[in-house]
């Protein structure tokens, strides 16, 4: 499966001493990086642990990957099995896709138009936060140990300590991926980018199919990962009023870059708690 955004980089630097362990691999198409800190940081328990988060991947990655004939997803966009008979992970992306359809107003779509211009079912938009989110169950379960899971740039984080400090998230600069535009510090929650830098204007508005204009990049963070990805995805596809859209969604914050390199920050809808 190839992720359907390349999102901007991460920084994982520490505003502390307390040393950082780190794994890379390749899976799914991308890197796949995972850095640890505290008790766990260099135990059987903290490697178990990234074995079991890459095991969770290669498993997604069989079950979602389009390029498979023989994966459920293939084997579902080609009609060969039913929604109802498809496993229970591909109903349930199945679901969160609809749902990010429906409150992006039809922006995101995991049904879209290929180079040729054939329509061709792909959930990639919604698989890559899910799976992450998902696959950093086994991290959280590690017991006073910080956590910072990136794929392909799109991050699940958290701190355990109160006493340590935030995980510090680079992000690239859209126009200029050598460069950062900004750096973001996420205690405990997902981070997520949309945008062109790496690989064009490959990203289509599901209301019209046609690649999207009016906006570089959208960085979104998040409760945690599977929403903010959705949530990057649908803001960029919405074009020139990905801001507007952004201060809609509850407990969201978000870094909108323009094609001029102009930036607006967005502090989405607070919760009510009425």
């Amino acid at each position: 499966m190839t992720a359907p955004t390349r999102a901007m980089a991460s920084d994982f630097r520490t505003a502390n001493r307390d040393p950082v362990r780190r794994w890379v691999t390749q899976l799914m198409g991308m890197p796949v990086s995972l850095a640890l800190r505290g008790r766990h940081d260099d135990t059987a328990a903290g490697r178990r642990a990234w074995a079991a988060v890459t095991a969770q991947l290669r498993r997604v990655d069989r079950m979602f990957s389009t390029y498979r004939d023989d994966s459920p997803v293939s084997r579902l966009g080609r009609g060969e099995l039913t929604e109802a008979d498809s496993p229970a992970e591909v109903r349930e992306v199945l679901e969160l896709g609809r749902a990010a359809a429906e409150q992006s107003g039809g922006a995101f779509s995991m049904w879209l138009p290929d180079s040729t211009g054939q329509i061709r079912f792909d959930p990639s938009g919604v698989v890559k936060g899910w799976a992450v989110q998902r696959a950093s169950a086994a991290l959280t379960a590690l017991d006073d140990t910080d956590f910072c899971l990136s794929a392909g740039g799109d991050i699940v984080c958290r701190v355990a300590d109160p006493d340590r400090p935030d995980w510090r998230i680079g992000v690239e600069h859209p126009l200029d991926p050598r460069r950062l535009i900004a750096v973001v510090p996420v205690r405990t929650g997902g981070i997520a980018t949309s945008g062109t830098a790496h690989r064009g204007r490959h990203l289509r508005d599901g209301r019209t199919g046609r690649p999207v204009t009016g906006v570089a990049s959208v960085t979104v963070i998040g409760p945690d990962l599977t929403w903010a990805d959705l949530d990057a995805t649908a803001a960029y596809a919405r074009g020139a009023d990905a801001a507007d859209w952004l201060r809609t969604r509850i407990g969201r914050s978000a870094l909108v870059v323009w094609p001029d390199a102009t930036t607006t920050v967005v502090v989405g809808r607070l919760p009510d708690h009425s």
